[in-house]
């Protein structure tokens, strides 16, 4: 497979779990007063999140459970898509002006360097490789969801004068699947594989949301889950996971090219189906949960350290950790720590980390705030 280091799979949520705080209403000149979140969003950002950390919690059990490898198959089959949908849908209003380039390096470009750092470091520490490189162009595990919905947003104004940017979009990602010297820098050949879905989130209305929330979608949607989570079930045993990640070229993963334009077609439709799915379930009223949507950037940044300090501690050769109860402990174990990586306490901790000011960086134009841009970095 392509390199991408320390990567087992594409995980989360980064500023595709972002959120900024709320929208400010303008006159064009000075901010008034906030826009309401709208629940719907940040319940998903938060059940999508969580779905990261138990896809993560999954992966060293596929081995000896069949069950495991059939539920991290089907969560990344639509975890990710779910999460770079509702980013292009929030960079809708983006067009480059000055305050948004700002939320642009502020937001995610800075943090991407910080935490690029930080993850090195960790490495170094605590698998005890202290020559472990650090290089920017190289993304370390979570990191790599920053680099690409920086490159994303950015194209957000080209793709509102392309004619049918859905097509061009697919027609990138299928060159992409079948091009295997395009490298590891920046975790291009990942970037191009799921640009289609941040495109579509960019045609996208509240309208179109609204569709899979009715009654018969949410119907259907409760039907087709179980039936997908069977199949994944049934392909466990014979499907590499590596194409769910979308690193590496078909030619890399053993197969013809023209398997690779077809599979990420393929890929796509079902990564769009489930996640339609997802969001017909999704609970559009407040729940318990709604305010944590709000932190998930946090939750998927700060969860890597724990992720990779359980593979380099040996914590899944714990006594009864490959039992079946054993794997339901630490399926719930994830979700708990994930859902406390996304409370207020922890984002006033690592704010100045996630989510750094940087007034001194800029010039006061880029202080003035412009139209709204919606609710949150990435949805």
């Amino acid at each position: 497979m392509l390199h991408v280091r320390n990567q087992e799979a594409p995980p989360s949520a980064a500023r595709g779990t972002a959120a900024d705080p709320p929208p400010a209403v303008t006159d064009g000149s000075a901010q008034l007063t906030p826009k309401p979140r709208d629940p719907f969003f940040d319940n998903a950002k938060y059940l999508a999140i969580v779905l990261v950390a138990l896809g993560h919690a999954w992966s060293p059990m596929r081995g000896d459970s069949q069950t495991a490898a059939a539920l991290y198959l089907f969560v990344y089959a639509f975890h990710m898509p779910a999460f770079i949908l509702i980013a292009g849908y929030f960079s809708r209003g983006f067009t480059g002006r000055p305050d948004q380039l700002r939320r642009l390096i502020t937001g995610i470009g800075a943090p991407y360097l910080v935490f690029e750092v930080l993850y090195v470091l960790f490495k170094r520490w605590g698998d005890a490789d202290p020559d472990y490189p650090l290089s920017v162009l190289d993304p370390f595990y979570v990191t790599w969801f920053l680099v690409a919905l920086f490159v994303w947003r950015l194209t957000a104004p080209v793709w509102r004068i392309v004619r049918r940017p859905l097509p061009v979009a697919l027609g990138i990602a299928a060159v992409g699947s079948v091009s295997p010297h395009i490298g590891s820098d920046l975790n291009l050949q990942r970037i191009l594989q799921l640009l289609p879905y941040f495109v579509l989130g960019l045609q996208l209305r509240r309208e179109h949301f609204e569709l899979v929330r009715r009654p018969g979608a949410r119907v259907a949607a409760a039907v087709l889950l179980p039936v997908a989570l069977g199949l994944a079930y049934w392909a466990a045993p014979h499907v590499d996971a590596g194409w769910f990640y979308r690193t590496s070229s078909a030619q890399e993963m053993g197969a013809e090219p023209w398997a690779g334009v077809l599979l990420s077609l393929a890929l796509f439709g079902c990564g769009l189906l489930l996640t339609a799915c997802f969001l017909a379930l999704v609970p559009g009223r407040r729940m318990w949960f709604t305010a944590l949507g709000a932190g998930t950037i946090y939750g998927y940044l700060l969860h890597g350290f724990f992720i990779q300090g359980s593979r380099w501690w040996g914590w899944y050769e714990a006594p009864g950790a490959d039992s079946p109860g054993g794997r339901v402990v630490i399926t719930l174990i994830a979700a708990v720590l994930m859902t406390a990586l996304c409370t207020g306490p922890v984002r006033r901790v690592f704010h100045y980390l996630v989510e750094p000011r940087m007034d001194w960086a800029f010039t006061h134009e880029a202080t003035r705030v412009g139209q709204p841009a919606g609710q949150g970095r990435a949805g």
